[in-house]
């Protein structure tokens, strides 16, 4: 079989898998095999041209993760949606979502409010819940609430900040409003 992409095998500029004088396919060098390994097997991946040869998995040493609330007892957390107010665009920002928690000191038994990321684990909220703190409805949403506090230590250094969260249910969000107002009378 002789396949010839444009004209006659003297007007080609080239064929596939025939010589051109001989009607006979073209040799081509097999590949070389990779030498079977000291048991006798086959070649193993990644020997020879594809890299090195790993073997076996790598141990990984226990590393101690220090998140600063190793002191603190969880009372409540739930997934939800933080905004912060933005005075300079007068506009909410989306702050992150994440896991929300009240965390109350094993010593002091002052209550923060503390909220991470999803993912990265950075912080986006994290104040006292100070008893003069004023947590009102926002406007529209019976699953959302909005305080402002005089420092949030999320980011260096500490700023005043205008917060609004909001829960998947209704239930869930008096829930927030119930352990908020309860970690301010804790703090009094």
């Amino acid at each position: 079989y002789q396949r010839r992409v444009h004209g006659t095998p003297s007007e080609c500029l080239f064929f596939f898998g025939m010589s051109e004088t001989e009607n006979k396919p073209v040799e081509t060098p097999a590949a070389a095999e990779p030498a079977a390994d000291a048991e006798g097997e086959g070649p193993t991946p990644g020997d020879g041209e594809d890299g090195p040869k790993i073997e076996g998995e790598a141990k990984l040493a226990p590393v101690d993760i220090v998140t600063g609330e190793e002191n603190e007892e969880t009372l409540w957390k739930k997934r939800a949606k933080l905004y912060r107010f933005d005075k300079e665009s007068n506009a909410w920002k989306e702050r992150g979502t994440g896991e929300i928690k009240f965390l109350q000191h094993k010593e002091t038994k002052k209550v923060r409010l503390l909220m991470r990321r999803d993912g990265t684990h950075k912080i986006c909220a994290n104040h006292t819940v100070h008893p003069s703190l004023e947590i009102i409805p926002n406007v529209g949403s019976d699953k959302s609430w909005v305080w402002s506090v005089p420092e949030d230590f999320s980011e260096e250094p500490p700023t005043p900040e205008t917060f609004a969260v909001r829960l998947q249910t209704v239930e869930l969000a008096t829930e927030f409003k119930s352990k908020f107002e309860e970690s301010q009378k804790i703090n009094a």
